[in-house]
């Protein structure tokens, strides 16, 4: 799951509008020069092969949002070090990783050599997938590749494109309510701070005002519509409980904000009929 963590910062954060190019620049660096950091301090939580579909620990093997997997083609979109795709290939499944960043994908080809098994990877931009048209039984994300970029709708397209008829898209990422509230896991990330219709993108910025880290908001309106935008039919919105026993902190969850307002929201989405408009 790609949430930000706690860090300092040289120049400042800003809230502005970042285009298509400017985001996905400060999302490559951004992961490449934090992967290390990452999967170190997550590392225990994600597993080498576990799927989770965020802080919550909800375990696909639970869920099963994503129905049978066994001999269907998988796409990862947002794979870190494809801890799930790993997980997806020990059930039976061909999964396929891709990430913006080839310093996660280094560390998933470390965890592959862990294991003796080899999870195919692709760098590549999700707004751009590289494959043929309905070519993947299966596709996920697990808070990976949209709030990173400008254009959740694009990004939706491409996922109905290289999906077969009846291919099944579910994606994971910060439940849209939790940005009206300050990224604190005590009681002061219990007061609303900001607007919640507020769409502007939060923007790390360097000495010279060039975005090093970007995350866009939208609510949870607008990502329905980016989803019925594409083609896809929403079949359910799963937002995960906080676990009575998960006492962990990562980043702003915690069981102190967990257990009282949601964290994670999870589209479970299917293509079944003709794309709509955009």
């Amino acid at each position: 799951m790609n949430e930000h963590e706690d860090a300092v910062f040289s120049a400042g954060v800003a809230r502005r509008d970042v285009g298509a190019a400017e985001s996905a620049r400060a999302g490559r660096s951004w992961w490449d020069a934090n992967a290390d950091e990452y999967q170190a301090d997550h590392g225990d939580f994600l597993g080498d092969a576990r799927f989770v579909w965020g802080p919550e620990g909800l375990d696909e093997q639970d869920a099963g949002l994503l129905g049978d997997v066994t001999g269907r083609a998988v796409l990862e979109i947002g794979a870190g070090a494809a801890q799930c795709s790993r997980s997806l290939l020990a059930r039976g499944a061909s999964p396929v990783a891709l990430d913006l960043s080839y310093r996660q994908l280094q560390h998933s080809r470390r965890i592959d050599l862990g294991h003796a098994v080899a999870v195919p990877a692709v760098q590549a931009d999700a707004g751009a997938l590289p494959f043929g048209d309905s070519v993947f039984d299966l596709a996920f994300s697990a808070y990976g590749a949209l709030p990173f970029s400008p254009d959740g709708a694009g990004i939706m397209r491409e996922v109905y494109r290289v999906l077969k008829p009846g291919g099944r898209w579910v994606f994971s990422l910060t439940h849209p309510v939790r940005w009206a509230f300050p990224d604190d896991p005590g009681p002061r990330g219990l007061t609303v701070r900001s607007s919640y219709f507020d769409t502007t993108p939060y923007v790390e910025t360097d000495d010279e005002g060039q975005a090093t880290y970007v995350e866009h908001h939208r609510t949870l309106g607008m990502r329905v519509r980016e989803v019925a935008g594409a083609g896809f039919r929403l079949v359910d919105i799963v937002e995960p409980e906080w676990p009575e026993e998960l006492a962990q902190v990562w980043g702003g969850w915690s069981p102190t904000r967990g257990r009282l307002i949601p964290g994670t929201a999870i589209f479970v989405c299917v293509k079944d009929g003709a794309p709509g408009g955009a």
